[in-house]
């Protein structure tokens, strides 16, 4: 063994000293501002920022009327950024959306099957949807597979009831609560909420107020795309509000 060791030793010195590069140079890792880092603390005293590490982020509001839906872009596989524009703001109904957190695949397909079911049954029923529907048939799906279906989900719509805001949990356990967050960075989201919440939000103050703004500037990253898809989810949610209200009358109007 000692004379095979010695060998191969011997290999490897001959085929580094045939390289025309220093060693240091051929390493795959650079480490140079590592010690630039340690140099400007010690003798500069300046303070290197500090990463902020939250992961996935969904949260929503409700305000006096409607519901605010929140959601980051980052999609990763491991330690990898896979995607910095994921879509995590899922369609479910003209006047309902949902947010998931999880597994893509599995956020995206759960909630595709929601909105075709809710689909089917507007074409039957004729009437529009309700939240509380698609809610239990989420709920159903999840606690079927026992939480093997990794879909962490924030559901919020405007249906004849009102505003109706969830979340819905991996196993299919649900909460009903005026502001919600999911996803690995919902504790810091939760914080904010917590501290900055009231009661009868406007519509301006749900969207544009300390507390959603805080989220968004500090704990997820929502580019314009996704902001923009925020506000037509909520305009989508006001103009169904709109015509349920219209249906309402008409229907109450018929049945005198």
């Amino acid at each position: 063994r000692g004379v095979r060791s010695s060998k191969m030793a011997a290999c490897k010195v001959e085929y580094e000293a045939d390289l025309p590069l220093p060693a240091r140079e051929r390493s795959a890792f650079n480490f140079e501002n590592v010690t630039r880092n340690i140099r400007l603390e010690t003798d500069s005293g300046v303070q290197v920022p500090k990463a902020r590490k939250t992961g996935t982020t969904i949260c929503g509001v409700v305000f006096k009327g409607g519901v605010v839906l929140g959601a980051d872009t980052r999609a990763t596989e491991g330690t990898i950024v896979a995607d910095k524009n994921c879509e995590k703001i899922h369609y479910i109904a003209p006047n309902i959306y949902c947010c998931g957190a999880g597994t893509s695949a599995d956020t995206e397909n759960v909630t595709s099957m929601v909105a075709s079911s809710l689909a089917l049954q507007r074409l039957t029923m004729g009437k529009q949807s309700r939240v509380l529907a698609a809610q239990t048939i989420l709920k159903r799906h999840l606690f079927r597979y026992q939480g093997h279906v990794s879909a962490a989900l924030v559901l919020g719509g405007v249906d004849v009831n009102g505003p109706y805001l969830s979340t819905v949990a991996p196993h299919g356990s649900t909460d009903r609560l005026p502001f919600v967050t999911m996803g690995s960075g919902s504790l810091a989201a939760m914080s904010v909420f917590e501290a900055e919440y009231k009661d009868d939000l406007t519509e301006k103050e749900a969207i544009d107020g300390d507390e959603f703004r805080e989220i968004l500037s500090r704990y997820t990253t929502i580019p314009a795309k996704n902001l923009a898809a925020v506000q037509a989810m909520k305009d989508g949610i006001a103009k169904a509000q709109e015509k349920t209200i219209a249906g309402v009358a008409s229907t109450s109007l018929e049945m005198q």
